[in-house]
């Protein structure tokens, strides 16, 4: 019946399925990658590459008091306490000694962003690689995951079906490889598959507010998790939760870093009007833009806040390709942004007049006043990630309908429920990769060590 048996078998080779597979494989088990593309990204690699973490070992030589519960109550709050407690301390828990792991084992440079504070956490916990690149990250964990002769990865291969014994325990899955179908034996599978980002169906079932806006994820990820599970009788969880984004570059089609909001900056429509609290966060203020002219938004920042967010590397590619207007007055930055200059004159003096006080959106900006030269840039909102999957325990382990563990099942990242809540608002930047990495690094432990526990068992 079976072409080949594996230990633990893992669909999907992003972010999480790197490190689960990384996790699974550190005693020896025979661990089974299976990519659908050809290519090893994943949204991972479209991302900043920027994980929450708390209590490492960076953190302490900077002097940060950082703690799981305070991470995980700066992720409560934002998501308005609709993400489970349990997981969610569970995913904070594990996110220190990920970092620290990266760093010290894996020797995959992570420091932690000291430029700014990202919207709704308290302290400066977000790691990240060099470049502020996930696709630094990615290529990183690959080149590990190569060095390493139990773990196998293979492209072009699709996980089309989990398969089940009499007591629909998950026993194996079946693949669709370049060589043809084939039946895998395993003892735990993980599903890494991401959410359902690139099926616009499931889009506009469970998100219809943001499904007008384009997609910037991963084009792979379609809800393979869900159509998998679905015949198990999985539950699933907060399918309305997604991580929007307010700035695309219009032309470039980049990401333009929320920086430029949180360091000073603002965002303006094409007639030169404000529309909302821009630090509230990128996620929930991309439904705004969406609904603004044009689908469109403009934003305003100075020469400091450029300078300073130049070591981020698609803003730097950015500033490479021109895409910035840089004007001596905002009058003639409004004329090359095509927008009205009056009116833009009108919100930078608002703007800097509120300075370290709530303007009339609820901001309070305390960052320095912006100050010529000027700097603007045309941009557009997307769906990055959906945030709602199947749902899991503490230790990922997928459940049904009635709150048991489907056996040998395990799912992380954007196939699994997250911690961003029920809506966009919930998400906090780097609940993504977070839940990506850290559900990854649980799924790996718990598959390893109930493996290790059952062979154990066997021979007592």
């Amino acid at each position: 019946m079976w072409d080949a048996e594996l230990d633990v078998v893992i669909a999907g080779a992003g972010g999480c399925g790197l490190v689960a597979a990384l996790r699974a494989g550190m005693e020896g088990l025979e661990v089974g990658i299976f990519e659908k593309t050809e290519f090893i990204l994943g949204n991972t690699a479209a991302s900043a590459g920027m994980i929450p973490a708390a209590g490492t070992k960076l953190q302490k030589e900077l002097g940060i008091e950082d703690s799981v519960q305070l991470m995980a109550e700066d992720i409560l709050r934002k998501n308005k306490y609709e993400s489970e407690p349990e997981l969610t301390e569970a995913i904070c828990r594990a996110s220190g000694p990920l970092i620290d792991w990266l760093n010290d084992e894996l020797k995959i440079s992570m420091s932690v962003v000291t430029e700014f504070k990202y919207p709704g956490h308290s302290v400066k916990r977000m790691h990240a690689p060099p470049t502020r690149s996930g696709l630094e990250l990615v290529k990183n964990l690959k080149k590990a995951v190569d060095q390493i002769d139990n773990i196998y990865l293979m492209k072009k291969s699709e996980v089309l079906q989990l398969i089940t014994d009499d007591d629909r325990a998950v026993i194996g899955v079946e693949v669709d490889t370049p060589d043809g179908r084939q039946k895998i034996k395993a003892k735990k599978v993980i599903l890494a598959t991401n959410g359902f980002g690139a099926n616009k169906d499931l889009v506009k079932r469970y998100i219809p507010e943001i499904s007008n806006a384009q997609y910037f994820g991963y084009e792979a990820n379609t809800g393979d998790a869900i159509r998998m599970t679905e015949e198990l009788g999985a539950a699933l969880s907060n399918m309305s939760a997604y991580q929007g984004h307010s700035a695309v570059s219009d032309g470039q089609g980049l990401l333009v870093t929320w920086g430029t909001i949180m360091m000073g900056g603002f965002m303006v429509n094409e007639q030169g009007n404000r529309f909302g609290n821009e630090a509230e966060g990128y996620s929930e203020f991309a439904v705004q833009v969406l609904n603004q002219p044009r689908q469109a938004g403009y934003i305003i920042f100075d020469e400091k806040i450029y300078q300073a967010l130049l070591s981020i590397e698609d803003f730097k590619n950015l500033a490479d390709m021109d895409a910035f207007k840089k004007e001596e007055t905002i009058e003639m930055l409004a004329d090359a942004l095509k927008i009205s200059g009056t009116l833009l004159t009108e919100e930078l003096r608002d703007f800097n007049q509120s300075n370290g006080k709530k303007d009339r959106f609820g901001r309070e900006n305390t960052a320095a006043q912006l100050e010529a030269p000027f700097y603007g840039i045309k941009v557009s909102p997307a769906l990055f990630h959906t945030q709602g999957g199947v749902l899991i325990n503490s230790s990922a382990q997928v459940l049904n309908k009635a709150g048991e563990v489907i056996p040998n099942l395990y799912a992380g990242g954007g196939a699994a429920v997250g911690v961003s809540g029920k809506h966009a608002y919930g998400y906090m930047s780097g609940n993504g990769l977070l839940a990506a990495t850290g559900l990854g690094m649980i799924a790996g432990d718990h598959a390893r060590e109930s493996i290790t526990a059952e062979r154990v068992g066997a021979n007592e």
